[in-house]
């Protein structure tokens, strides 16, 4: 995917059953009806789990886990049919692990939408394993179902916040983002902060202070450069340009609170090449305020 349009496979949503997991559901329900997609409902499960004992399973128990399994897909089916009742909607139970099974289902999709965390998760959870794993390995845009810190939904007619530093992933982000942005008929955020290191230190912090407007002059243009081609492309978005001396996670937690999506790459510029998942796009799936949408470079995707 390197032309910032989504691909034409189904909207996979992830559900474990909980709460979390209906609103993955709800929400990538929506995405598929404004899209004219399938919405394909995933519940893996795996026949140990809660059992600890490294024996199979007796046909009894088995049974009793895969109804339940199927019982939580009917129930998430009429979920997403309140949405559109017209919805194609396909799904499945594969007996597997969440993680590796959602990543499969990745090589087909055009997205997967999970919840910030699952079954067990607190209010104001850190993101579970299975949205970090996902998110690090699917080779599709993986959203991450993040709200406001009082459980309510980010706004729908909120901008689409992308982050920019131009790396080859950041390049697919802003189409990702361009795309999303026309869809909804919202504004496009495109933000270049361009104090990039992660971490502090007395270069940084001189860096900060003594380097002067030729520097910033060139993020400036750089920001300009990404953007060009994309905006004739998509003349009917409205795009407001930040360019801020500031640490990229920082600008986008802020502008996460009154977004309607945040898009960045899995990693950027920054990032060590055998880095799935940088530390900027971890830190936003943990505590942004509104959903985030990781997109992965088409190379690194495949190698993941």
């Amino acid at each position: 995917m390197s032309t910032g349009d989504i691909t034409d496979g189904p909207i996979v949503a992830g559900t474990d059953g909980s709460e979390r997991g209906t609103d993955a559901v709800l929400w990538a329900a929506d995405m598929a009806a404004r899209r004219n997609r399938t919405l394909r409902i995933v519940h893996a499960f795996s026949a140990l789990e809660g059992f600890g004992t490294g024996l199979p399973p007796s046909a009894e128990i088995y049974e009793t886990i895969e109804a339940e399994a199927g019982r939580v897909l009917a129930s998430c089916h009429d979920v997403a049919k309140a949405v559109a009742s017209d919805l194609r909607i396909e799904t499945a139970k594969p007996s597997s692990e969440p993680i590796p099974a959602l990543i499969r289902e990745s090589r087909s999709a055009s997205m997967v939408v999970l919840g910030a965390s699952g079954r067990g998760g607190f209010t104001g959870m850190l993101a579970g394993s299975t949205a970090v794993g996902v998110a690090s390995h699917a080779q599709c845009p993986v959203v991450v179902l993040r709200k406001h810190e009082d459980g309510s939904a980010a706004p729908a007619d909120g901008p689409v916040v992308v982050g920019v530093d131009g790396s080859p992933v950041s390049e697919e982000a802003i189409g990702v983002a361009y795309h999303e942005a026309s869809l909804r008929g919202v504004p496009l955020v495109a933000v270049n902060a361009w104090l990039d290191v992660e971490y502090d230190s007395a270069f940084n912090q001189a860096r900060l202070y003594f380097e002067g407007g030729p520097y910033e002059d060139d993020q400036e243009r750089l920001l300009a450069e990404r953007l060009a081609g994309w905006q004739e492309k998509y003349p009917d978005v409205h795009v407001e340009r930040v360019v801020v001396r500031d640490r990229p996670r920082h600008q986008l937690l802020q502008r996460s609170a009154t977004a309607s999506l945040l898009v960045v790459g899995s990693r950027g510029r920054g990032g060590f090449s055998g880095l799935l998942l940088g530390s900027t796009s971890q830190a936003l799936i943990h505590h942004a305020h509104c959903p985030v949408m990781i997109v992965r470079h088409e190379r690194d995707a495949h190698r993941g």
